[in-house]
């Protein structure tokens, strides 16, 4: 086990008091979050925060290989002034390629040690905020219809009984994808991690934009198999769905969710702030109120009874300096592009 562990929402924020107050005064104005969460977390957190402090809070929800790509097209000109959520690995390529403001939020005490400065730069350039293990889950109805035996490992998805069975992410556009193509490059060496991804390829019904979808679409039926981090296949379970949640058995990667300012923010105080709040006890259990059940970074925050524990997966020693680099991720995107992309299936 490792060693440590658009849809746009605008919310017209009224002044009142809140338990969390890291000044002794409100951050009045504005405030336009970049969210890469599920949706309802981006929205209860946006709206909290603005009530709270009396700002007026615009917030974006995309993908975090999307969000990257935005802000580094509106680096001449930042739109955004918070990027929240996400992978962290798109967060790296951002503090690397200067996009993001250094900032030691006064919390960071109450973070446990390997979430305060895990980016690539080490310069403070983001902070995680929970941890999310990298799975699959299984619509267990389909299997039984199927009389499929339960899979248990990465390499079972490769199987021929499970053609068309299986859902992943493309990891040109999400975060999700990229981890687990990290984790494969990680486990086995690269040349054999693409030897697995052509295998898999074959089984894949199709590649989704989202790194939540494959989850969403095997609870409802729509696939047997969905590769994701496990925390958004436990929300689908918690909800009743049929789906059983499995951390595989030759050990997998897991991402640590960024939260960074980005650089030329017009609003930096109010996006200080927000970061304050986030890495608080209060801002970090927002997440199970909406049933989002990754594991919080702040050593005083509840940890959701759904969540999936870390000591009961067994975890790789996932490096998220070299995995999170510009060079490795676009040169594992690019090979999967060209290599995995344009095969048959």
């Amino acid at each position: 086990m490792h060693k440590y562990f658009k849809y746009g929402v605008v919310v017209a924020a009224a002044a009142i008091a809140g338990s969390f107050n890291p000044s002794t005064t409100n951050a009045a104005g504005r405030l336009a979050i970049y969210c890469s969460m599920q949706g309802d977390w981006c929205q209860l957190a946006s709206e909290r925060f603005g009530k709270q402090f009396d700002v007026k809070v615009s917030m974006t929800r995309n993908g975090s290989g999307s969000t990257y790509a935005k802000i580094l097209a509106e680096k001449d000109n930042p739109k955004g002034d918070i990027w929240y959520g996400g992978t962290l690995d798109p967060h790296s390529q951002a503090g690397v390629n200067d996009l993001l403001v250094s900032y030691k939020s006064p919390l960071l005490s109450e973070i446990g040690k390997p979430y305060q400065n895990p980016a690539t730069s080490q310069k403070n350039h983001s902070t995680g905020i929970y941890v999310g293990i990298l799975g699959f889950s299984v619509n267990t109805e389909m299997l039984k219809q199927a009389g499929l035996a339960m899979p248990k490992c990465w390499a079972d998805l490769t199987k021929p009984e499970f053609k068309g069975h299986v859902q992943v992410a493309s990891p040109q556009s999400s975060g999700t994808a990229y981890t687990a193509t990290a984790t494969f490059a990680q486990l086995w060496g690269e040349d054999k991690a693409f030897d697995y991804f052509k295998s898999l390829h074959k089984n894949i019904s199709q590649y989704t934009k989202s790194g939540s979808a494959p989850g969403k679409n095997a609870a409802r039926g729509e696939v047997m198999i969905g590769i994701g981090f496990l925390h958004d296949h436990a929300k689908e379970k918690a909800k009743g769905f049929p789906i059983e949640l499995v951390a595989p058995c030759e050990g997998t990667g897991y991402e640590i969710g960024g939260m960074s300012i980005i650089k030329g923010a017009r609003n930096l105080d109010n996006a200080k702030k927000f970061v304050d709040w986030a890495l608080s006890k209060e801002g970090q259990e927002v997440a199970a109120e909406v049933s989002a059940f990754q594991v919080p970074t702040n050593v005083n925050a509840d940890v959701p009874k759904e969540a999936i524990r870390l000591e009961n997966v067994k975890l790789i020693n996932y490096d998220f300096i070299v995995y999170g680099s510009e060079e490795k991720r676009k040169g594992l995107i690019d090979r999967w592009v060209k290599e995995v992309k344009p095969l048959e299936r």
